[in-house]
């Protein structure tokens, strides 16, 4: 009898583990319904023109910072189309206002959202999970009560409010959402990507401080998430893996893009010459942890292989061996921050022209739209 129970007992363990590990694997699923990226009314629109009228507004520029201006300009890989804020339009920018740039952020994030919950046939009160990466404006009550308030969601949504982040607040919202769901089951999440301009355009000469508005243009966008099993069959994508670096112990890293004011007292941020070699270490960490997880075995194999008769040859000033990427990724969407970041990523990564051509595409018809950029 005791032999009995000791093995009913052990197989009632066993079935318990297994229909646990079930439910593990069941709800780490992470899929993606849908987005809505923004797009401005045409008298938003920011031509070369109306950037070389802005420019000639500004009277603390002398005539190098004129110069610099307009060859960043026609460098910076920026179409006729994108799209600015209200108040540079109108000729206000050195007297922003609060009404003004909640208007612009309500603009964009009420805009996406109710196309979001339009087209994907869910409701406003079945959202589990709300995050909003808003990361250059605060307001009391926060953005996402604002949210709340528009909408009438329920008063249990688990609500989350990322800012500070800039260009990556997006996508750590994704792995944000990603381990929420291995908690909550059966779970709907919003997340919500912009960034407010009104109040963040530079009116100084500064040249690190410039750059930003040459670059930074209007836009947003709206994701729909779950892991739901049943909606699987809905989904645009799959999320399989994600990883995160923070570098922010690094100094190089902590300072390459900063809000400051200026010897004349104008904030803006300001981006450092470190920026990019910032960018390159974290890409490569997050490729340690990546590349093995995703590359198949015969890839590695022959990039160890290489790498070993390298360092072993007397010669090793030639060039390095280099991982082939497209041996494990089909697609390559790289945040469209400007032109030389582009570049700077197409070459470490042995991209071509054709690879890179959505992301110049979307620099180009939109620029850079800092969190909101890579779904553009």
């Amino acid at each position: 009898m005791d032999l009995f129970m000791a093995i009913s007992l052990f197989f009632l363990c066993f079935i318990f583990f297994i229909y646990k590990s079930y439910l593990q694997k069941r709800n780490q699923n992470c899929y993606l319904l849908g987005y809505e990226c923004y797009k401005a009314s045409d008298d938003l629109k920011l031509d070369t023109e109306t950037c070389g009228k802005l420019i000639l507004r500004n009277k603390n520029l002398g005539s190098d910072q004129y110069k610099f201006l307009l060859r960043t300009m026609v460098n910076a890989g920026i179409g006729e189309e994108t799209y600015g804020p209200r108040n540079v339009i109108d000729g206000t920018e050195e007297t922003p206002n609060l009404s003004g740039s909640l208007s612009e952020v309500d603009d964009i994030v009420f805009g996406t959202l109710d196309k979001l919950f339009d087209n994907n046939g869910v409701s406003p009160s079945e959202i589990d999970i709300l995050v909003i990466t808003i990361s250059m404006i605060t307001s009391v009550p926060s953005l996402p009560a604002r949210v709340i308030n528009r909408y009438k969601m329920r008063d249990d949504v688990k609500v989350f409010n990322l800012s500070g982040m800039g260009c990556s607040a997006s996508v750590i919202a994704v792995d944000l959402v990603h381990h929420l769901f291995k908690t909550y089951m059966n779970s709907f999440a919003v997340i919500v990507s912009s960034e407010s301009l009104i109040p963040n355009w530079y009116h100084g000469n500064e040249r690190s401080m410039m750059l930003p508005n040459i670059l930074f243009r209007l836009g947003g966008c709206s994701l729909l998430l779950t892991n739901k099993s049943s909606m699987k069959h809905k989904s645009l994508m799959k999320l399989k893996l994600s990883v995160r670096f923070h570098g922010g112990a690094s100094d190089e890293a902590y300072q390459s893009c900063t809000r400051v004011e200026d010897s004349q007292g104008y904030c803006g941020f300001s981006l450092s010459k470190s920026l990019p070699q910032a960018a390159a270490k974290a890409v490569t960490m997050n490729f340690r942890v990546l590349l093995p997880k995703t590359l198949p075995l015969r890839e590695l194999v022959r990039y160890a292989t290489v790498s070993f008769l390298h360092s072993k040859t007397n010669n090793n000033k030639g060039k390095t061996p280099s991982l082939n990427m497209k041996s494990g990724f089909q697609h390559f969407c790289i945040h469209p921050g400007g032109r030389a970041v582009i570049d700077a990523m197409g070459r470490s990564l042995g991209l071509n022209e054709y690879d890179l051509e959505p992301t110049r595409m979307a620099l180009h018809r939109f620029g850079n739209t800092s969190a909101a950029g890579i779904w553009f």
